[in-house]
Formats: C-alpha cells, structure tokens, sequence
C-alpha cells in the first residue's frame, strides 16, 4: 500500500451509508480550513486538516491524518483549535476551492486521487450557501 500526502483539509460526513469523506483542495488562505470549521459546527468531522495521507484499497480511495495535527485545525486569527474528528473515511468527493462562479447545471467531473477516480466540483466557500452545497453534493452520491 502506498500513501501519498495532499495538500487539502478532509472532512467527513455521516451518511444513511455510514461515513462519507469530502477533500477540500485550492491555495494556501482560500478557505479550506473555514469551510472545514463551518461543515464540523453542522455535525461532520474532521479527518485531517491542511495535509491529509490517501491511498487506495478494494477500488476506494481512503483518508487519514498524518499523527503530528490529529484532531487539530486552524482557525484564522486564532491559531490551532481542536476539533471532533474521525480517523479514517473512504473518500467520496473531491471540491477545489474557486472563485470562478460555476455553471448552473454542470457537467459531471471526475479527478484522480490515489488511481481511484472521484466525483469532483469547484466550490466558491465564500457564501454562506457553500456549506449547504457540500452537503448537497456528497448526500447526492
């Protein structure tokens, strides 16, 4: 198995399925962390923030943290708080931040992560409709 470390905050939703995890990617100060924050006060939890280990296994991309940051994120002008996390999730759904505004209707999209192609959308993280967009998102999976 090999692990590779991103560059993006992972966070986990608990679906009728069991646990479904959502990668957050852009720029360094695009808004990962915030819209990771804004997700965990809604009831979702953190797997990892700013790096997170994948790999594949069985056709499934899964996440983990790296030890040194478990169960910790950053909240801008505050510093490093604590949050409630989950050790591992099979990863459902890749949102690149952006603030290009998307299509009303787009097509679907794809990425690769780990050799495992997962659903992927661009995400503006500024209104506050994008924490229910990502919920959206990944409920529809």
């Amino acid at each position: 198995m090999t692990t590779q470390a991103l560059h993006g905050t992972t966070v986990a939703y608990r679906g009728l399925d069991g646990w479904r995890g959502l990668m957050i990617t852009g720029p360094s100060g695009a808004g990962k962390s915030d819209l990771a924050l804004r997700l965990i006060a809604r009831g979702w939890r953190l797997v990892a923030d700013d790096y997170t280990h994948v790999w594949a296994s069985g056709g499934s991309a899964y996440a983990t943290v790296p030890h040194s940051i478990a169960g910790q994120i950053e909240a801008r002008g505050v510093g490093i708080v604590p949050a409630p996390t989950l050790g591992l999730v099979r990863l459902a759904l890749l949102i690149e931040l952006s603030s290009i505004t998307a299509e009303r209707l787009p097509e679907p999209q794809f990425r690769t992560v780990a050799g495992i192609s997962l659903p992927f959308i661009q995400l503006d993280p500024r209104p506050a409709s994008a924490v229910e967009i990502a919920t959206s998102a990944i409920v529809r999976l």
